[in-house]
């Protein structure tokens, strides 16, 4: 790539991925700054989003950073006929950064190969979703003060979730042991348990989710069943609450053990489980402030010991 671009979580090794993590802390000490007085950041969303989208934009704003873009494509060129390439090289004149979410796997890639500016991929498709990944790893360490050994147990779309895949591949370098529980419908592509093969990651599958499931989970990873990824609502509507989280089946969890939810919820976790104490999906979106302030200075050159010395 021409540029410092985050595209895929694969591309990170494990001690860039711990760099980027000590900056996200950096930041949660002192989130506002003006490290990036006078940059532009252009974000560009083709997909619905809250959490990604905001967060990155208040990264930039309590940055100094100023911010360009849109929340829905009908409102581009693309509707008259305009082609990626030439979306990405017409914003790249005006930011120093483009954060992108597309419907379409591998688009970040292609709009790094092109763009003369840093790419951040928010989320391609079912394909990658790297910056929710760091936010995750952050939480992961945050809960649990470490990394290494720990017992993962992902819960529900296991074949259209983005989050997922790109956790799998983070985790590569902390010897996990995953459990991938899914209905038949959505399993975790044979691509990914060829990854996880390759790289001696253990795991375990199946469909059965119960408190016996969740007793030696140090991270329970719960996902929605995803229906902007369906063509067929019948097949949607079958599996859509398959799998609920109810307080009372956390009567065998481990004390540490905390619930982490890419969010948005719709039906995958009981309300009644927001008050109980292993409970910390909305501390892991509040996470992704800093870890998207994090990204938004490593990609534009701005180092880990530069912001230490930001006073």
């Amino acid at each position: 790539m021409a540029n410092n671009s985050l595209v895929s979580i694969a591309n990170l090794t494990g001690e860039q991925l711990k760099y980027l993590l000590a900056m996200g802390r950096e930041f949660e000490k002192r989130p506002n700054r003006k490290i990036l007085d006078g940059k532009l950041v252009a974000t560009l969303f083709f997909e619905p989003s809250t959490r990604t989208r905001l967060s990155f934009e208040t990264a930039a704003n309590r940055l100094g950073a100023r911010v360009i873009g849109f929340t829905d494509p009908k409102v581009t060129s693309s509707t008259k006929g305009e082609t990626l390439k030439d979306t990405i090289m017409m914003v790249s004149n005006y930011a120093d950064v483009i954060v992108m979410r597309h419907y379409l796997e591998g688009a970040a890639l292609w709009a790094s190969e092109v763009s003369p500016v840093p790419i951040v991929n928010a989320g391609d498709g079912s394909n990658q979703h790297p910056s929710q990944t760091l936010l995750d790893l952050y939480t992961i360490l945050q809960t649990q003060g470490r990394l290494d050994n720990l017992n993962i147990c992902i819960v529900g779309d296991l074949k259209y979730g983005r989050t997922v895949h790109s956790l799998i591949m983070a985790m590569r370098h902390f010897n996990p042991k995953f459990k991938f529980v899914s209905p038949k419908e959505l399993p975790l592509p044979e691509e990914y348990k060829d990854y996880c093969r390759e790289h001696h990651i253990d795991f375990t599958e199946c469909e059965q989710f119960d408190e016996d499931i969740i007793a030696d989970a140090d991270i329970l990873y719960m996902t929605r069943v995803q229906r902007e990824r369906f063509t067929d609502l019948m097949e949607y509507e079958k599996v859509k609450d398959v799998y609920i989280l109810q307080r009372k089946m956390l009567g065998k969890a481990r004390e540490n053990m905390k619930i982490l939810h890419p969010l948005p919820r719709v039906n995958e976790i009981a309300q009644d489980v927001d008050d109980d104490p292993h409970a910390y999906y909305f501390q892991q979106a509040k996470n992704g402030l800093y870890m998207r302030e994090a990204i938004l200075c490593n990609v534009l050159g701005i180092t880990l010991d530069d912001i230490v010395a930001d006073k």
